[in-house]
Order: structure tokens, then C-alpha cells, then sequence
């Protein structure tokens, strides 16, 4: 490293005019210039960067970039392959998996597995430095990478502690501790940057303790605010779903996934967890707000706007966490703002993203017969002889849900939404039958007739268009696997078990495959750089990236 790139590294956090003053371009050196905040955009079309989870704030995946295509898809081909090394398994998990999608701001790449954070040159694949935040080994949960913020990297560890991290070298800035791991709360989301607030969730249901999302300045780490997903106290708003303030204070609604963003409105959307005791509701009676609910925030005060309530009284474990998808159409003549999403309830939901009120609620596995209809409000009903019972109870979604948080994609070619979702059935059993149980009260277990498929769901009315099922052994078996990226080049990328495939995402024909030596364990992305459109895509301890013609 040259003595003018080390001066550059010590300098003060940059403001957002000279961000934009310091647009460089070229070596993976240029990682000091930070990250350009014209790219955190609600729709980002200019493809030279994938600079937040989701790839912009709206949470589509979708890319307009073009150059690869139909007519030249038998040309990708794998430019290069990053291997983790030196890192021992994951406690229960084996080998590291890489569940990140990886950030690429100027050139480099920074994405994570629990415990570490990577930098690796995107034109070559070669590591430029590696955070170790434990040495060898590891925490057994997933961690699904990184935020950015002018210069600075945030990462969460999974037992509490929010770190920034110099992205040029990777030598650690601070770290504050936002959760207490005693508590059984655990931190595996990526950090979401919206202005001048680093937005950060917690998982947890072990102890019955009480969710919160929370904003953090990005200079000095220190708290800005704190949304709780109960209420504080029995009296306030929402707090006549819940019997009582001991069912408030133990309540759950964890929030460990990346939200969206509209900056017209200043709306940040999230989904939030299952309520707790998780299995046993009967000390909980009531909906249970504001959990397995979609909250809309104002990001600059944390005070909730609206909420839509997916999955009222939850008793199966189905966290309403996944990525809340914003779209802009007309409808009737008039532009609306709209917002999907398919529920790990098994139901598509589709809303008006300024006043949260719904428009379509719809069954996209089976027919979710854990419900018995649905309410004025567009929130199904839920069903209590569907609830978890000594004896076990059976409904027709897999005890992990009709879905999870592999990221699904809208095109704005096709106006659909698609979905790696699961089918099947799933058995709830009620393990502790006191008034007022603890922790989870019970299980679920068993998978019957259990199957994966992608599907592409008209996102306006919610009806399946196609569905892609896998059928055999290899790499044509396996399931569904990863996330979805949509492209204006008219294709749809996915994990189709250790496969990574394109399909057509008008009629779900696969056109391409490449298998990769694990199964698909991330969602697939894309940008441009040095003029060559590239796909990256996650399988186990590896990251993969593809380019016309390879190397």
C-alpha cells in the first residue's frame, strides 16, 4: 500500500458533496473514495455498483443491466472464484456458508459469514483483507453482510456487537454493544443506511424477550432511537392485543432481516418476527401487535407511521421478516406506490405503501389452511384448531414456512414477483400447557410431501403465473436454493440446488446452468465494471463470478 493511499485511509469521515466530488474509478485501491450516496436510490439504475443488500433501497433485485442476455447467455461463463480459507467450521454447520450478498462499491467486494468480513478485488477475485472478529471457529447462525457509509464499513457480530470497519484496510474504527447475548438476543442482519442512520434489528426467541429495531449514528455508533415491537405499556396503541404487561415485556417480534426505504416519503418498511412463547400463544390471547406485522417508520424518529399485520396471534413460528418489495405502477389511471410481499404464512400480500392499506391478500402455497378467511383489514383469520396441540396439529405449509429469507425479485418488464417458496405440510405440537408458558412451549416437526419451487406471482392480483419445480437427481434435484435476481437483459437467476440457472422470468423456461461445487447459498447479484457486466452468486465456502467469455 503506497504512503498517499495510507494518508487517504486516516482521513475524516467524507460528507456527501465530496463523495460525489471523489467519483474515481479504476483500481480496487479506490475503495477510499467511499460510497456515493446517489446510489442508495429507491430504483438504481446505473448498475456500476451493488452498494446495499438488496441492491437499492426499493428491494426489487432487479438490475437494468443488459448486456448479458438471451442471445448470449451460452457465453457466461466463471471469470473467477474466491475460496474462504483458514477459517474453522461453523459450531454445527460445518464449513463456512456465505448467506451475504456481497456490497461492490468501486471495485471491491465486502461480504461476510459470522464472526468475519471479506474484501476481495472484484476484477480478480483476490483478497485484499480480512476482519477476524473471532479467530477460529465460530457462531453457528447466518450473517448476511455488511452496510456501508461513506468509508466505513458496519458489520454485526452475532452475539451483540456493532463494529465499524475502515473499507480500505479493514482495520477496526469502534465497536458498540447493542444487545445483550445473555439474554439469548442474537445480530446477523446487514446493516441498512438511510441519511445520516445506521438501521440495525436483533433476532431472538429463547428467552421471551421483547424485539426492537433500532438507529445508530454512523460516526460515532451512539443511539439515535429505538423502536420497540410492543407496546411499552399496556394503555398505549396497540396494547389492547395483549392481556396483560408481563405478555407485553416477554413479547417477541424480532427484526433480523433488511428493510426498504421510499425516500419520497421518508418511509422505512420492515418486517417483523413471531410473537412469544412462540408455539404456546395461550398466555399471549389478542393479535399480538406489532409483531409478524409490516411496520412503515419514519427513519429520522423511529415513530411508526402504519403496520399491516400478516399473521395475527402467530403460533407456528412464521417470522413476517421477508423483504418488504416496493413498486411503483398505474392503477385505474393514477400512479399508486405500492408494496409486496409473499409471507413465510403463506400468503401474498400487496398494499398501498402511504397509507398501508391492503389490496390484495392471497394464498400463494396451498390454500394456508391455517387460516379460516380473511378480515376487512385484508389480514387473514387465523384458525384455533389449526394451533398447536399436544397431539399435534397439521397444516398445509412445512413447519419452516412457505417461504424464508432467501430475497425474492420484481421485474418491472413482466410485473411479476418471484418467490423460491416451499410446500407441503407441517406438524405444531404444544409442548407446555400452563396458563402462562415460557419459552418456546413447543415444536414443530415433520415434513410431508414437502417440495420447492420458484414462482412467479402476477404481483397485482397475486395469482401463480408459472411455477419452475425441480424434478430429479443432481443438479437437476435438490430444491429451490438462494434468492432471485431479475435483469433487463430478460433473465431470472436462482439457485436450482448446487446449480446456479437462468431462466426466462416470462414463462420460467431455463435457458442457462452452471454447477457450482455446493448448493446456491445466497441471493445472486449484478453490476458493471470495466465495461463487463458480472453475475455473482454465493455456494457454501465459495463465492463464484461470471463474466461473457470468462477470464
Amino acid at each position: 500500500m503506497t504512503p498517499t493511499l495510507l494518508r487517504i485511509c486516516v482521513c475524516v469521515l467524507l460528507a456527501p458533496a465530496a463523495l460525489m466530488a471523489q467519483g474515481a474509478k479504476g483500481s480496487a485501491a479506490d475503495a477510499s473514495a467511499g460510497l456515493d450516496p446517489k446510489a442508495l436510490s429507491l430504483f438504481h439504475a446505473t448498475g456500476d455498483s451493488w452498494p446495499t443488500y438488496n441492491g437499492d433501497y426499493s428491494g426489487r433485485r432487479f438490475s437494468e443491466l443488459k448486456q448479458i442476455n438471451a442471445t448470449n447467455l451460452n457465453q457466461l461463463k466463471n471469470a473467477w472464484t474466491y475460496k474462504i480459507t483458514g477459517v474453522g467450521p461453523q459450531r454445527g454447520a460445518g464449513s463456512p456458508m456465505i448467506k451475504s450478498t456481497p456490497l461492490m462499491v468501486n471495485g471491491v467486494l465486502y461480504f461476510t459469514i459470522p464472526d468475519h468480513v471479506f474484501a476481495v478485488d472484484a476484477r480478480s477475485g483476490k483478497e485484499l483483507w480480512r476482519y477476524d472478529f473471532v479467530d477460529k471457529g465460530g457462531h453457528l447462525l447466518g450473517q448476511r453482510g455488511v452496510g456501508m457509509f461513506g468509508r466505513w464499513i458496519y458489520f454485526l457480530s452475532p452475539d451483540g456487537w456493532f463494529l465499524s470497519l475502515d473499507a480500505t484496510t479493514g482495520k477496526e474504527h469502534w465497536r458498540k454493544k447493542i444487545a445483550d447475548e445473555k439474554l439469548q438476543y442474537f445480530t446477523t442482519m446487514a446493516a441498512f443506511i438511510v441519511k445520516n442512520h445506521v438501521i440495525l434489528g436483533v433476532g431472538g426467541d429463547a428467552m421471551d424477550v421483547r424485539g426492537y429495531l433500532e438507529s445508530r449514528d454512523p460516526e460515532t455508533g451512539e443511539l439515535q432511537w429505538r423502536w420497540w415491537s410492543e407496546p411499552l405499556k399496556m394503555g398505549d396503541a396497540g396494547s389492547e392485543t395483549w392481556p396483560n404487561q408481563g405478555a407485553l415485556d416477554h413479547g417477541g417480534g424480532m427484526t433480523w432481516m433488511p428493510g426498504t426505504y421510499d425516500p419520497e416519503l421518508n418511509l422505512m418498511y420492515w418486517g417483523t418476527g413471531n410473537p412469544n412463547p412462540v408455539y404456546a400463544g395461550q398466555g399471549r390471547k389478542g393479535a399480538n401487535l406489532f409483531t409478524n406485522s409490516v411496520v412503515a417508520l419514519n427513519p429520522d424518529t423511529g415513530k411508526l407511521v402504519w403496520y399491516f399485520q400478516a399473521n395475527p396471534h402467530d403460533t407456528h413460528d412464521w417470522d413476517d421478516v421477508e423483504t418488504p418489495v416496493l413498486f411503483d405502477t398505474v392503477v385505474d389511471g393514477k400512479p399508486r406506490k405500492l408494496l409486496a410481499q409473499a409471507g413465510r404464512c403463506g400468503f401474498y400480500f400487496l398494499l398501498d405503501r402511504v397509507t398501508g392499506k391492503n389490496l390484495v391478500t392471497k394464498p400463494f402455497s396451498k390454500t394456508a389452511n391455517w387460516a379460516k378467511g380473511i378480515d376487512a383489514k385484508g389480514q387473514p383469520i387465523p384458525d384455533t384448531d389449526k394451533e398447536p396441540k399436544v397431539d399435534g396439529s397439521m397444516v398445509d405449509i412445512p413447519v419452516n414456512g412457505a417461504t424464508n429469507w432467501p430475497a425474492p425479485s420484481y421485474s418491472p418488464l413482466t410485473k411479476l414477483f418471484y418467490v423460491n417458496a416451499s410446500e407441503g405440510y407441517g406438524v405444531a405440537y404444544l409442548y407446555d400447557t400452563a396458563a402462562e408458558p415460557q419459552g418456546f412451549g413447543g415444536g414443530g416437526s415433520g415434513g410431508f410431501d414437502t417440495k420447492s419451487a420458484l414462482l412467479a406471482i402476477d404481483a397485482m392480483t397475486g395469482k401463480v403465473k408459472w411455477r419452475h419445480e425441480p424434478k430429479g437427481e443432481g443438479a437437476e434435484g435438490g430444491g429451490m436454493a438462494g434468492g432471485v435476481l431479475t435483469t433487463a437483459g430478460n433473465l431470472l437467476f436462482t439457485g436450482d440446488s448446487n446449480r446456479l440457472a437462468a431462466f426466462s422470468p416470462a414463462d420460467g423456461k431455463i435457458l442457462w446452468s452452471q454447477v457450482l461445487e455446493s448448493r446456491v447459498s445466497n441471493g445472486p447479484s449484478t453490476w458493471m465494471l470495466d465495461g463487463k457486466q458480472y453475475v455473482i452468486v454465493g455456494a457454501g465456502d465459495s463465492l463464484y463470478a461470471m463474466v461473457l467469455g470468462g477470464k
